[in-house]
């Protein structure tokens, strides 16, 4: 660009005249629209639109479907964790209710061996004091033989102390006699 004596800036060289190749007047821009509008109406024709609707529809109907089992299975899992908690709160009451029966049972135990002891107690005692009243028995028979046994010694001791031969002779002729007399 030059520059003008006045401040004005003028153009100079040439303009390059640029030729498009055309078809029927139309150049390529056009027939990439012409092409464009084609396409367009070939799916159009082919209603490509109520298919992809219809494609578009049968997912949604999937998905909603999923939606509609997972809601179901989220309400069937809520049911089943219901359920367990009560289980586990009827299993917690069970348990306690067998602790308690068992520290019962184990009181009725005790009870009972605290009496069964009792009575082996005094079971013991009179077998001791019975067998002590017999030992005591025991003893006054043996005593009581000892005594007589001593008694019968003595007795014979002052028997052949006092009667001689003669004293027996008599004695004897005695019974004798008496013998006669009994028939």
């Amino acid at each position: 660009m030059a520059e003008h004596p006045q401040g004005m800036k003028t153009q100079t060289g040439t303009v390059e005249l640029h030729h498009e190749p055309s078809a029927f007047g139309i150049t390529a821009p056009g027939f990439v629209a012409i092409a464009m509008l084609i396409v367009l109406g070939i799916v159009l024709y082919k209603r490509v639109p109520a298919m992809i609707g219809k494609m578009l529809d049968a997912r949604i109907d999937s998905i909603r479907t999923q939606l509609d089992q997972a809601t179901a299975l989220r309400v069937e899992a809520e049911a089943e964790l219901a359920a367990a908690k009560a289980r586990n709160a009827a299993s917690e009451a069970d348990a306690a209710a067998i602790v308690a029966h068992a520290e019962a049972e184990a009181k009725d135990l005790l009870k009972k061996a605290e009496a069964d002891a009792k009575e082996l107690t005094k079971r013991r005692a009179k077998m001791a004091e019975d067998k002590i009243a017999a030992a005591e028995r025991t003893a006054i028979a043996e005593v009581r033989a000892k005594a007589a046994q001593a008694a019968a010694a003595a007795a014979g001791a002052i028997i052949a102390e006092k009667h001689g031969a003669d004293a027996d002779k008599a004695l004897v002729d005695q019974a004798i006699a008496g013998l006669g007399r009994l028939n």
